[in-house]
């Protein structure tokens, strides 16, 4: 039986599955508490054979930032199968539970973090952004151009930092794709406490912050993780999260954690694809600048979903969408400066639901879905006229696994 748990025991029982997987015991009651901050019962959906839980995901609430607006979204999470119960269409089950569960709520876009890239695809997701990671000797980290930045840094306690950084984020957030807003309980529960298991074997986590002026401009989350070999340092520092409100703040936060004495490389994960570091270094090319795969999105109704971000002025094109798993969105969509919407003319190019949410962010465009063999271009010119149209300033960035 698929359905939504009723209580905390029963949001436990649907964390054990993916809870399996990481080597881990079902989670206690204290740890299912603290999840429960962010995530209720209701929006957990197992798989029940008799009593017990044999596959479980969730969905969190989010308002996702998408090109010039938000986005009502579900964040899909801890989707598991227990390997004795592998093979028999739960996850299927799962998936289709938790895109009608979305629709019904009013929530027209899905988003997840994939464990692997070829599961997702068959349920209507595309791969909406890139991600990047470094692992940098801090030694040749030097910049292009020496910059002069003011402001003053400061290291300041967990406990004291959310009303700093939580400005600086949301500033961020409201203007890059593929962010969502923080609850001060997302806050406190994800980031702020620093659990034993989200350690793990790394050091504490720290936070500084930039103030200029007085107020906060830039933040980095950090462990220091020292190690040394004959006498010499092999430690780095792991940066969990750093961004600024602009490019100097930017630059200035980067310049600091570069500079953190007696540790040997900087390393970091979640980076945008577009970071600023890449051309403000020296030496770009020691980053060892690694890309990965994204956040993958899911447009489950595709008329509100382009009706929530912005077009820039164009010629309108006509886009046939093909969905299986959703078949209420197949049919033809105009998509011009002002919206979206259903359409019997004749189409300019046609592609499927997951290439659809490949560039729906701005992470990918209609061009490089074309060399892909990914969009058919039905009338000449369709393709040139659709990126027009759903261009973005700056590539979709997602901070965090969830």
């Amino acid at each position: 039986m698929i359905r939504a748990c009723t209580s905390l025991s029963e949001m436990s029982a649907a964390f054990a599955p993916i809870w399996h997987y990481f080597g881990h015991l079902p989670p206690s009651e204290e740890a299912t508490k603290h999840f429960h901050r962010v995530l209720t019962p209701e929006r957990t959906i197992a798989a029940f054979d008799g009593a017990r839980a044999t596959a479980g995901s969730a969905a969190f609430d989010f308002d996702l930032t998408v090109p010039g607006g938000s986005v009502k979204a579900a964040g899909i999470t801890v989707v598991g199968v227990l390997p004795t119960h592998r093979r028999r269409g739960l996850l299927t089950q799962l998936m289709r539970a938790n895109i009608d569960a979305a629709r019904e709520r009013g929530e027209p876009v899905a988003v997840l973090w994939p464990s692997e890239d070829t599961i997702y695809g068959r349920f209507g997701y595309g791969m909406a952004s890139q991600s990047a990671e470094i692992d940098a000797p801090r030694d040749r980290m030097g910049p292009y151009r020496d910059i002069d930045t003011s402001g003053e840094m400061r290291l300041v306690s967990l406990g004291d930092a959310e009303s700093l950084v939580a400005p600086v984020y949301a500033r961020v957030a409201r203007q890059t794709p593929g962010m969502f807003a923080r609850s001060a309980a997302w806050w406190q529960d994800r980031l702020l406490i620093d659990y034993p298991w989200r350690r793990q074997s790394n050091g504490a986590l720290q936070c500084a912050v930039l103030e200029i002026g007085g107020e906060a401009a830039a933040y980095a989350f950090y462990r220091c993780n020292p190690g040394f070999e004959r006498g010499s340092s092999t430690g780095n520092v792991l940066v969990v999260e750093a961004m600024g409100v602009d490019a100097a703040a930017t630059h200035a936060i980067w310049r600091y954690l570069f500079g953190i004495d007696w540790l040997a490389r900087v390393k970091a994960y979640f980076l945008p694809m577009d970071h600023p570091m890449l051309l403000s270094l020296a030496e770009p090319r020691r980053l060892n600048f690694l890309v990965r795969e994204g956040i993958w999105v899911r447009l489950i109704d595709v008329g509100a979903a382009l009706a929530a971000r912005t077009f820039n002025a164009g010629e309108p094109v006509v886009i046939e969408v093909t969905d299986v798993f959703c078949p209420w969105n197949a049919g033809r969509w105009r998509v011009g400066q002002n919206g979206a919407e259903r359409t019997e003319a004749a189409a300019d190019l046609a592609c499927d639901v997951q290439s659809l949410g490949c560039v729906y962010l701005g992470g990918f465009s209609f061009a490089e879905l074309s060399r892909a063999l990914r969009v058919a271009e039905l009338r000449p010119g369709g393709i040139a006229r659709a990126d027009v149209l759903f261009a973005t300033s700056a590539k979709p960035w997602c901070p965090e696994l969830f």
